[in-house]
């Protein structure tokens, strides 16, 4: 796969608008992913102090916010990017394999608590949904990535503390809301079938990456 090297979030931007779909970290197909496209002066680098620094990791807030896209754990478990163009199809199809859940269900309270609340930072919805106590954190990402697997969740910023200096410092909170709220009901909405936006998709990415088998496009689509 021959993509352009990217040196910015505006160039991340243009090139998620251009392809429509981009996992951030290792996809399983060789070079494709936000991190491996990347120029390499910004990719993760440990510094002298102990602290770090991780452009890639940084632009997801611009680029969520102001392109905007989707981001989620839509890929295999593994986050990335969707560009609005091919969300209707992905949302379309994702859904058919994930019916909405049962309002009994935890993932029933979890969509109930955003549409309530509206957008809660992960710990925030956890705690609103009642997961407390040893465990329950790994217990309850694991119903977050169904949901965003599902499409029914995705990020919509990222929300870091503040040191005394008012700095921005650590791996930040993924800020969660539904696409509906975010985006409204008919950017989820398509007129095609599950099995023809499948066939959409598959061909575009395809095209994409030539070099990639079906069998590794079908996994990343899911």
């Amino acid at each position: 796969m021959n993509f352009p090297n990217v040196y910015s979030a505006t160039g991340l931007m243009e090139l998620i608008h251009e392809i429509g779909f981009l996992p951030l970290l290792d996809s399983g197909i060789e070079g494709f992913s936000a991190d491996a496209i990347v120029d390499e002066d910004c990719g993760y680098v440990r510094l002298p102090d102990g602290g770090w620094d991780w452009p890639l990791w940084k632009w997801k807030g611009e680029i969520v916010t102001e392109m905007p896209c989707m981001y989620g754990k839509f890929f295999n478990k593994k986050a990335g990017f969707i560009a609005p163009e091919w969300w209707a199809d992905f949302c379309n199809y994702r859904r058919s394999k994930y019916p909405w859940p049962d309002e009994d269900s935890i993932e029933g309270t979890i969509l109930d608590t955003l549409r309530t609340t509206g957008s809660l930072i992960t710990r925030e919805l956890r705690a609103a949904c009642g997961f407390h106590g040893q465990g329950m954190r790994s217990k309850f990402d694991g119903y977050l990535t169904r949901l965003e697997m599902a499409t029914y969740i995705v990020t919509e910023d990222f929300v870091y503390p503040h040191d005394k200096h008012n700095q921005e410092y650590g791996w930040g909170w993924s800020l969660l809301n539904t696409p509906e709220a975010l985006y409204g009901k008919e950017a989820c909405r398509c007129d095609r079938t599950p099995e023809e936006s499948l066939e959409r998709i598959f061909e575009h990415l395809k095209r994409v990456l030539p070099e990639a088998s079906d069998k590794q496009i079908l996994k990343l689509i899911g």
